[in-house]
């Protein structure tokens, strides 16, 4: 009983001071001053490959503002080649270094992966935090994650990283131990050790994803026993999904002029004239998305892959968004989804023509007269264009389907227990008599079942109408 006490009260004072820690880490992380640099390259004029060097500062500058930093300075950095020992030239190094104390900046947002020597070398000359383009995300994941699958999610992604970062990269880590015994050897050097104990870690959470993906599948093909499809949101960050969303089925997911405002995925049901179908919403993509967030991601990102129709948002009104459309592809090819089929299971939804001048807007509108796929042009802010997306989304999930009535005998339950197994039950009549009548939207290969079962029963001298 003594034993448990003292446990108790150690795990409580460990636990508050854990959460002051937290506590403090928030309040500074709040007021910290940061500048936010974007590497450009001057043969080629941009910086990273994936947008240009004006729309890649708006980008990061948008990421630094979604965990609440206090932006002091944000600017191009133009810079000839890449330096090993400190991704900058020593004349640029400088120069920054001069930017930083003026700023009284604690943190340096660098827009471009950096290796952990780089990082080392600029934090220790700079006499602040640096954070690369993935250390950003995954600082914004970490502070969005609610859902105890996104934490573990989020948790892996971050010990997947830090792991890459035990290269040389810190000397207090080269301390060894002693080892056990009196004659041990030298025993595991301190990055050893700090590597095996990640690792064991991520074994860990890899075990408890393991798990959330097996009850994700029974989840997935439960739902594949009814006969409600699946669509499913996929975009670029803040191109409007959870307003659309909530404009489509009435939910109150949050929604802010934000990156990455929602994380763990929503479903909820979406009416439609031909039935009922089950809208999701999930994470959204960006431009160099860590190769550890998608991993982690994996198991949620399936609902996509898994979807019966997709629905790709795109901010019509960014001037990056056909880059942001490459982008999102390129994410949902690695999901094994085929964009470029011609029968592919994804409609284009162009978002927030609203944003737009009428010039812009007729000629969008001949922009989508000529696509292969034709596009819907929608608002989700005004709500316009939502009629012409429902009927979008109906035509597609309808085809292949065919609406049938069934006249069946009270006897017959387990008939009518197969039609609403198998079929999406329109309207139901019972009659007095004992008969019910069914309007059921099937499956062609399902109609086909029920014909062969209705043959059989007939057969028998059963009587069924329809």
């Amino acid at each position: 009983m003594t034993v448990h006490s003292k446990v108790g009260a150690g795990e409580q004072k460990r636990r508050t001071k854990t959460s002051s820690r937290a506590a403090f880490i928030d309040r500074r992380r709040k007021t910290l001053r940061a500048l936010v640099l974007v590497p450009v390259m001057r043969e080629t004029g941009h910086g990273r490959p994936a947008l240009p060097a004006e729309e890649s500062l708006e980008e990061a500058t948008g990421l630094a503002r979604a965990i609440d930093l206090d932006i002091a300075h944000s600017g191009i950095v133009r810079i000839s080649r890449l330096r090993p020992a400190t991704f900058f030239g020593p004349g640029k190094v400088e120069e920054l270094r001069a930017l930083v104390e003026a700023e009284q900046a604690g943190l340096v947002i660098v827009d471009h992966p950096l290796t952990p020597v780089q990082q080392r070398n600029l934090e220790r000359t700079w006499k602040a935090k640096i954070l690369d383009r993935t250390g950003l995300i995954l600082e914004i994941f970490g502070a969005r994650a609610r859902t105890k699958e996104g934490r573990l999610q989020v948790e892996l992604a971050h010990l997947l990283y830090q792991r890459s970062r035990l290269v040389r990269s810190w000397t207090h880590l080269e301390r060894q131990r002693g080892g056990y015994g009196f004659l041990g050897g030298p025993g595991e050097t301190q990055i050893e050790a700090d590597r095996r104990i990640i690792g064991e870690r991520i074994d860990a959470i890899r075990r408890d994803l393991a798990a959330v993906r097996r009850t994700r599948t029974l989840h997935r093909e439960s739902r594949r026993r009814t006969p409600f499809p699946i669509v499913a949101l996929a975009g670029y960050t803040n191109a409007g999904k959870s307003s659309l969303f909530n404009a489509l089925t009435s939910a109150e997911v949050i929604t802010e002029d934000q990156v990455f405002a929602t994380l763990d995925p929503t479903m909820r049901r979406l009416k439609l004239p031909f039935g009922t179908a089950i809208l999701s919403d999930t994470v959204g993509f960006i431009s160099d998305l860590p190769t550890t967030l998608v991993a982690a991601f994996r198991a949620t990102l399936e609902e996509v892959s898994h979807a019966d129709l997709i629905l790709h948002v795109r901010d019509i009104a960014a001037a990056a968004s056909q880059q942001q459309k490459k982008d999102v592809e390129s994410v949902l090819a690695s999901l094994g989804v085929d964009t470029q089929a011609h029968d592919s299971k994804i409609i284009e939804v162009w978002n927030k023509v609203d944003l737009l001048s009428d010039d812009q807007r007729e000629a969008l509108e001949a922009k989508a007269a000529r696509q292969d796929r034709l596009p819907v042009l929608i608002s989700a802010a005004t709500a316009e264009g939502l009629d012409d997306l429902k009927a979008a989304i109906n035509d597609r999930l309808s085809q292949g389907h065919v609406i049938r009535t069934f006249t069946l005998q009270a006897c017959e339950g387990a008939l009518v227990n197969w039609l609403y197994e198998h079929g999406d039950i329109q309207c139901r009549e019972d009659d007095p008599s004992g008969a019910i009548t069914l309007q059921a939207r099937l499956a062609q290969a399902d109609l086909q079942k029920f014909e062969h079962m209705m043959a059989k029963r007939a057969a028998n001298g059963a009587s069924t109408h329809y």
